[in-house]
């Protein structure tokens, strides 16, 4: 059984994140004072629908946004090194960043074929990493990275260093990107929708590498994606995010099992199962309905100064539309951003 999360140590700390980008029309707020922690060996999972703001999220604790956007992130990212180290990665050098980027922190991006160097094999992308963190020659690199494609279970491991991205197939490819952030073993591996564009049998073959590999090197996952049968399944917390802010905060059991949040609720009565259980909507001829959240989200151009899910929430009150609710405690472990959520009662 895993420790209480209370009482384990932060291996990475958020706090206030704030990002936004240069436009024509002005600057887009695409994150807003996010702020959540990961204990040392957990997962927690970042979850919300497409532009919720999610993998700006990463991105911005990576460093990785493009200059040419103009981005503008504030806040702090405290994240504890190998050697007990604790450095904000919003704030450290580029030269220094380059350091840990890759090694001591890795991500999984999106989409492996716009990832991945095409003119490069795949031996000498992952080779070029540990040569780079490890300082070692070119033959110790290649054996490294043959390694790791054994690692991840790739077959003929040694035929595929010499191959190219596109001759491999979409599963094969993710595998080597794990390969590729491994390589290094990393103390916290950010992982951003992983197996979005991968087959249902392929996507539950990659969830399950992944979190053999989480047990086998004890790294710390933060997990991006808008899945939550996998969040059910692999994580430990979760953080909902909605129009760049997280709306709620829990362990994922007590979230499932008691969503505080009514745009969390939402996202769990539009799953096939969830509704069934809740009976939410039944048609004439007695078949269950799929439940929607109504309305769009509001734009990031004109954010409005209260409640962003206020005009799609069914339980709107007059309270709501006076300011932005800020992001309560309900107990020790659980936080939402709802005026109508009531901190939990312990005996």
């Amino acid at each position: 059984m895993n420790k209480p999360l209370e009482n384990l140590r932060p291996r990475l700390e958020v706090k206030g994140l704030s990002t936004s980008f240069g436009t024509p029309e002005g600057r887009i707020q695409s994150v807003a004072d996010v702020s959540f922690q990961i204990p040392a060996g957990q997962t927690l999972a970042l979850v919300g629908e497409s532009g919720s703001g999610k993998s700006v999220t990463s991105l911005s604790l990576m460093g990785l946004h493009a200059r040419s956007a103009r981005p503008e992130v504030a806040g702090e990212a405290w994240f504890v090194r190998r050697d007990g180290q604790r450095v904000n990665l919003l704030n450290l050098p580029e030269s220094e960043m380059r350091r840990l980027r890759g090694n001591e922190v890795a991500m999984i991006f999106q989409e492996p074929m716009t990832s991945l160097n095409p003119v490069l094999t795949v031996g000498e992308q992952i080779a070029e990493s540990v040569r780079l963190h490890k300082g070692v020659d070119r033959r110790s690199a290649l054996a490294r990275a043959r390694e790791m494609l054994d690692w991840v279970e790739i077959p003929a491991a040694a035929q595929r260093l010499g191959e190219y991205p596109h001759q491999l197939s979409g599963g094969m490819r993710q595998r080597v990107m794990i390969a590729l952030a491994m390589a290094c073993e990393p103390s916290l591996l950010i992982a951003d929708e992983p197996t979005t564009a991968l087959d249902v049998t392929i996507q539950a073959q990659i969830l399950a590498l992944m979190g053999r590999l989480q047990r086998q090197t004890g790294m710390t996952l933060l997990f991006v994606t808008h899945n939550l049968g996998v969040v059910a399944q692999y994580a430990d917390q979760v953080a909902v995010m909605y129009a760049g802010r997280i709306v709620e905060s829990a362990p994922v059991q007590d979230l499932f099992g008691s969503p505080s949040h009514p745009y969390t609720r939402g996202l769990l009565a539009c799953l096939p199962g969830m509704a069934r259980r809740q009976a939410t909507a039944v048609t004439a001829g007695g078949r269950q309905r799929l439940v929607a959240i109504p309305g769009q989200v509001s734009s990031p151009l004109a954010p409005p100064p209260v409640c962003a899910f206020g005009p799609r929430c069914s339980q709107r009150q007059a309270s709501c539309e006076q300011a932005i609710p800020p992001l309560r405690a309900l107990s020790v472990q659980r936080q939402s951003r709802c005026i109508l959520s009531s901190p939990e009662v312990t005996s």
